[in-house]
């Protein structure tokens, strides 16, 4: 079977190279592709491994990069978060024509969208969110300096150049004019916080972007998809898992997403259990809903303009810029809650 974006006699080769006992003929199979990074499961008669690489085409680099992830999830695997275990890291593409990770198969399971979370309790939702929020809490705890991170990225001034950056994408990819961009961008310029904390953040923290237990969805086994990581701001971190809740975020993904769900605690409760977990005063909240919503809308006119310039096919696609102003409103109304 051809699998765009994979050669297996390569990776083969490859991991043979690096020293990794391939038992038997190698067996690739592509788990999930699209907007994301390409992730296969490569598998040979005793053991299983996950290979992820950027897509063939679509996103910039900087959304898809290897190296960021290769990097974190090495420097975390002896810490409280649990990641997968790295196995082999081809920086120059060599390979497979692009960067591309190697790391231990975890079993378990990965609730997507709403059909996956169906088939938890109520007990078992609660429990898992609870777990979620505190691995997060753990992640941010973690010292850079102690795990060999100090220059993963840099933390002073990190909400500003997000403020910036963002603003500079929807110049890039807007489909039309909205006045609740600038608006929204000129209040976020004017109410970034004097001082923040840093830290190691995700980049795109929600209950997809882990694996669970299948025995017990309570328990976080990996934590996945790592690319957006660096070192900035926590409460961005947080305020963007808490934006994810709402159900305008399922246009943007094109799906029914398992953390849009009402069986989801809210937003707001989110924040309250990561604050009692992390012990983290979460000051100047307003601001950092409304920067996490000024990203999502702007994400999601993205894509919209990569569908209608065909890179990125399907009415889904077409239809995410539909969240994009009620994102924008969305974020004009936290920063005014912010400022009474």
């Amino acid at each position: 079977m051809n699998l765009p974006g994979m050669d297996v006699a390569a990776l083969e080769r490859f991991l043979r190279g690096q020293g990794v006992a391939v038992c038997g003929d190698l067996r690739v199979e592509l788990i999930s592709g699209g907007r994301s990074n390409l992730t296969f499961t490569a598998a040979d008669d005793v053991s299983k491994w996950v290979v992820r690489r950027p897509p063939v085409a679509g996103l910039t680099p900087s959304a898809h990069d290897m190296n960021r992830e290769y990097t974190v999830t090495h420097a975390l695997r002896n810490s409280a978060v649990p990641v997968a275990k790295s196995v082999a890291f081809d920086a120059e593409g060599t390979t497979l024509g692009a960067p591309m990770t190697v790391v231990e198969f975890v079993d378990g399971t990965v609730i997507r969208d709403q059909d996956d979370l169906a088939a938890l309790t109520d007990e078992q939702v609660s429990a898992g969110v609870d777990e979620l929020v505190r691995v997060l809490a753990d992640l941010h705890a973690v010292d850079p300096h102690a795990v060999g991170l100090e220059k993963f990225g840099r933390p002073e001034g990190y909400v500003a150049r997000q403020v910036n950056l963002w603003a500079s994408q929807w110049d890039r990819v807007k489909t039309r004019e909205l006045p609740d961009v600038a608006a929204l961008h000129a209040a976020l310029s004017e109410a970034v916080p004097r001082h923040s904390a840093a830290s190691i953040v995700h980049g795109d923290y929600r209950i997809d972007n882990t694996i669970l237990d299948s025995a017990d969805p309570s328990r976080v086994r990996a934590v996945v998809d790592w690319e957006l990581s660096t070192l900035g701001d926590p409460l961005a971190d947080v305020a963007l898992m808490c934006v994810y809740r709402a159900p305008i975020f399922d246009l943007v993904l094109g799906s029914r997403a398992a953390w849009t769900s009402d069986r989801i605690p809210t937003a707001d409760a989110l924040a309250q259990k990561y604050a009692t977990v992390s012990g983290r005063d979460l000051g100047n909240w307003g601001f950092y809903l409304a920067l996490a919503n000024f990203k999502l809308g702007v994400i999601g006119e993205g894509i919209t303009h990569r569908a209608l310039r065909g890179s990125d096919a399907g009415s889904a696609a077409e239809r995410a810029a539909e969240a994009t102003p009620e994102f924008m409103a969305a974020g004009l109304r936290a920063l005014k809650g912010d400022r009474n």
